[in-house]
């Protein structure tokens, strides 16, 4: 029931947050009998249990020293949708995005929208009582949970929901923890209501969650006649899983509105963004969102958010992203040339694009949600710890609030990225502080006083919407006053008198400086390594990249391929953020494990190397390429396999069965050659490995070298890979032909490998070696100028990359102007595509884009391309195939390889009838027939077959 090993205790030491503390174990419950059975253990065996679902939260609530309970591997259901009453009843492991995709479908939605939605949960954000970027208009989870089956802290179960008198009468005559709770509630307030309604923040706040949400229920009857019926729901939200554990929620669905529309102000300095802020909510937004220039600074450097820069004009410092929401476009239209008016006659700001596509303002708002990963992930010079995430003022008060925190930030010397919910008072502000020195840790105590002072001034809230958690309880008695202390740990102490439920959290915290992730004890790991670490600066730094913000838990639905073993396993230990704080942990202190680390090998199993992390995650955190490290130094310290070595050395085992084709295809297609493959080398049994051709391309080449090939003086080296060369020959041959056609004379080098293989497996020094003969090899083509054409996206992209990383500082210039000169095929063919003579035809291509290439390059080159010759490009939005060069082929990793290309590709491709598939990549293409029995081409076959 508890799992208590090292690596489940490494993965749940930290959240979002800058805390780690160790659990005792984890528990991962399938039933609200399932936590029920644990809550009643926790009694007995006195431990404690910390909630979790996504384990987003920034202030420290999801981590603890006691058992952890994960609802998000198996408590993910919706249980019912109702269109007509929009009503849902899910479980607490329910992703926002999955709901409202769900409610999409009979025009409805969840209205509280965090960055974090498509991956947050709905347990997490009743807990934090979340709300977003549209909380304007949709208000906070509290205003739409209407009930919450609980278990209590004794194990028994309890709904709370709206009641009438009547039902609260009897409520408050059960003999258990449920009715003792109604009536202990009750006197409370009615000791208290003077107390609580002048001490909380401005009601006027829509964002306010210092504390328990006491003033809501002050509001209801019976102490106002005319309030909202008696609900403690509305307390549950905000209590941060301190009270009791959700079992099941019934939540309000807001009727979805069928048009929008993006104005996107820009201004010079956050003085004007601010007033306009104040300016624009006039209108009636359904979002203002401000993003600084330190954010947008951040996405020049991201692979992914480079692309979603298209709107802005010129460098703003601060642009307010604004949205309207309703069913009269011509209406939309109106209000955002109206605050496009208002803002410039009041000269604030300079520009205001109006974006009215669908496609556009999606990306606008990618942007905008990737703020808070790419902030955290600027590196040990950009440290902003997150001490005073989210505090919210008055709108109308937010200029003047602004102003006096830029004057804290002034006299401790340091710069803050100002972002969020300017619709509503609350942004998130992150000063840059480098807590890792005692200087900066002494800073970050001091101001995080000043700021809860400056709070206090304004009658705001410490927490918008992040919650108090570890960071921000300590500051409470600041904002809501010395005598509501006893008052809350009244609350908590009526709900759960043993302090079991998620200790530490809103009442009796520890100092802030408790139990930090970075502190000035923390020693930065320094690890000998093969690859040079140059982007990063060091590997240290490469592990300590990751902040915990969680894109990687993502499902394939969600779009994207990051991080494919986790979309099919939903265990922690198979995301990027899991296995990157493992890293961390293993190498840093005083007696590190390092390289010798069972638990970290175990973590990286799954981890197909397909680099959607080195694009995808705001933080840039390069997985693939920090497998490859400690596999070498695995490999160092413990040996190879042969099941290891078996496709690392490709290059040298294809060469032999090429002389006799036919029978080493037939043997390693035979039932015995099948167990001796598996046996042996761990080659699953239910694949057929690639088959020899009868010709390699290269005897081919001889020949059509002789026989008439295009001479030019304009020249290209065509790369031609192992398996295209052995398996694959037609490919080449295509390529061929169409780089002739395009006028150019193909060189063929000697080199047919890059070290993929070697990379893939973690043999570096081989890798290395491989490097240094490419670079060598190819000096010549460097130096004249040739551009390098490869087939095998995985190949050439290995070129661009690691190359970058293996080769010396003697040979980084060189490396540096091949990586330049080198390209996929369907890139140079897309930059060339004026020398194409194409024939008149009218057919659908669908496009299933390599993991690499999509990751460095994207796909739009290869949509170009085969645009170019005539083809209607259906781009499918899969994320990896599951195959991964050897990964799919081993025996240990045939089922998850499976289960990965069924979550997107392979029932998308069934839907389909007699498709033109292109797949660029070679183990995409056998996965592909493999699991849905449908052959696809390479880019250059299509492009061939096309040309006149």
């Amino acid at each position: 029931m508890i799992q208590r090993d090292n690596l489940t205790r490494q993965l749940y030491a930290q959240d979002a947050s800058m805390y780690q503390e160790f659990p005792e174990g984890v528990s991962f419950p399938k039933s609200g009998e399932d936590i029920r059975r644990l809550v009643k253990k926790a009694n007995e065996d006195k431990f404690t249990i910390t909630a979790r679902s996504a384990g987003t939260s920034l202030a420290g609530q999801t981590t603890g020293g006691g058992v952890i309970m994960d609802v998000s591997r198996y408590m993910n259901q919706i249980l019912t949708l109702d269109g007509e009453q929009h009503i849902a009843h899910v479980q607490p492991g329910v992703i926002r995005d999955t709901l409202n995709r769900e409610a999409a479908k009979h025009q409805l939605l969840f209205g509280p929208d965090t960055a974090t939605t498509n991956r947050c949960m709905i347990g997490g954000m009743i807990g934090n009582n979340s709300s977003g970027s549209y909380s304007i208009k949709y208000k906070t989870t509290r205003e739409h949970t209407l009930e919450i089956e609980a278990v209590l802290s004794d194990g028994s179960t309890a709904i709370f929901k709206p009641l009438t008198s009547e039902e609260l009468e009897e409520k408050k005559k059960l003999e258990n923890l449920e009715g003792h709770i109604y009536r202990s509630m009750l006197r409370l307030i009615e000791r208290n209501r003077e107390l609580i309604q002048n001490s909380y923040p401005h009601p006027e706040i829509i964002r306010r969650n210092t504390g328990y949400a006491l003033d809501k229920l002050c509001e209801m009857q019976p102490f106002d006649p005319n309030g909202r019926k008696f609900n403690l729901c509305e307390l549950l939200c905000g209590s941060e899983g301190t009270l009791a554990m959700t079992v099941s929620a019934r939540l309000n669905l807001s009727t979805l509105d069928q048009h929008k529309l993006v104005v996107v102000p820009q201004f010079e300095t956050l003085e004007e963004a601010m007033r306009a802020a104040v300016e624009i909510v006039n209108f009636d937004p359904a979002a203002v969102e401000l993003v600084d220039h330190i954010i947008l600074n951040a996405t020049k450097g991201n692979i992914e958010q480079r692309k979603n820069r298209f709107f802005l004009e010129g460098e703003p410092n601060y642009i307010l992203i604004t949205q309207f929401e309703g069913n009269d476009p011509e209406e939309l239209q109106k209000k955002a040339e109206q605050v496009s008016a208002k803002l410039s006659e009041k000269s604030l700001g300079y520009a205001y694009p109006i974006i009215p596509e669908e496609d556009k303002m999606k990306r606008v708002w990618e942007l905008r949600r990737a703020g808070l990963g790419l902030l955290m992930g600027l590196g040990s010079d950009g440290r902003s710890p997150s001490f005073c995430e989210d505090t919210a003022v008055r709108v109308q008060d937010l200029p003047e609030y602004v102003k006096e925190f830029r004057t804290i930030l002034d006299k401790h010397n340091t710069k803050c990225v100002f972002y969020a919910h300017a619709s509503v008072g609350e942004l998130h502000l992150r000063p840059q502080i480098d807590i890792t020195t005692e200087t900066g840790l002494n800073t970050m105590k001091t101001m995080a006083d000043e700021i809860a002072d400056l709070v206090k001034k304004y009658n705001g809230s410490l927490s918008g919407e992040h919650g108090d958690g570890r960071v921000r309880a300590p500051y409470i008695e600041k904002i809501l006053g010395r005598e509501m202390l006893p008052v809350l740990r009244q609350v908590k102490e009526i709900w759960d008198p043993e302090y079991i439920f998620n200790p530490g959290k809103i009442v009796k915290p520890k100092p802030i400086d408790q139990d930090l992730r970075f502190s000035p004890s923390y020693q930065k790991p320094e690890p000998e390594t093969v690859l040079s670490w140059r982007k990063e600066g060091d590997f240290g730094s490469a592990m300590e990249l990751c902040n915990g913000a969680g894109v990687c838990r993502k499902l394939a639905e969600s779009g994207g391929t990051m991080c494919p073993s986790y979309q099919a396993t939903k265990d922690e230990k198979d995301s990027t953020r899991g296995r990157a704080n493992v890293f961390r942990q293993v190498f840093a202190g005083e007696n590190p494990a390092g390289y010798e680390s069972e638990e970290l090998k175990e973590a990286l199993d799954l981890c197909l190397s397909c680099k959607a992390c080195k694009s995808e995650c705001p933080a840039n955190v390069d997985m693939a390429k920090m497998k490859t490290e400690f596999m070498n130094g695995w490999h160092q310290k413990n040996g190879s396999t042969l099941k290891e070595r078996f496709f690392a050395d490709a290059a040298k085992v294809f060469p032999l069965a090429s002389i006799t084709p036919k029978i080493a295809n037939k043997v390693a297609g035979s039932a015995i050659g099948k167990k001796v493959l598996e046996g042996v080398f761990g080659i699953d049994s239910r694949r057929d490995l690639p088959k020899f051709a009868n010709q390699t391309f290269r005897g081919w080449f001889k020949k059509h070298r002789r026989n008439g090939a295009v001479k030019s003086d304009e020249k290209v080296v065509l790369f031609v890979d192992v398996f295209t060369n052995y398996n694959d020959p037609e490919i080449g041959k295509s390529a061929v032909s169409v780089l002739e056609h395009m006028g150019y004379e193909v060189l063929i080098p000697k080199a047919m490998e890059t070290g993929r293989p070697q990379l893939s497996k973690g043999f570096l020094d081989e890798a290395k070696s491989i490097c240094g003969e490419v670079l060598e090899e190819f000096t010549e083509y460097v130096e004249a100028g040739i551009p390098v054409v490869g087939l095998e996206p995985s190949e050439i992209l290995t070129v661009r990359d690691e190359f970058l990383e293996l080769c010396s500082d003697e040979q980084l210039p060189l490396a540096e102007k091949l990586a330049g000169q080198s390209h996929l095929f369907e890139e140079f063919v897309a930059r060339n595509k004026s020398r194409l003579s194409p024939k008149a035809q009218n057919q659908t291509v669908t496009l299933h884009g390599h993991c690499h290439a999509k990751a460095l390059v994207g796909n739009d080159p290869t949509v170009e391309a085969l645009s170019a010759v005539g083809f209607t490009v259906d781009v499918l939005e899969t994320g990896c195939c599951g195959m991964a060069g050897s990964f799919g082929y081993e025996k240990d990793h045939y089922d998850v390889s499976q289960e990965i290309g069924g979550l997107v590709l392979f029932p998308t491709l069934q839907k389909q009838k007699d498709p033109l598939v292109c797949a660029p990549g070679f183990s995409c293409r056998h996965q592909i027939k493999d699991g849905v029995n449908i052959k696809s081409y390479h880019p250059a076959e299509l492009i061939h077959r096309s040309l006149s």
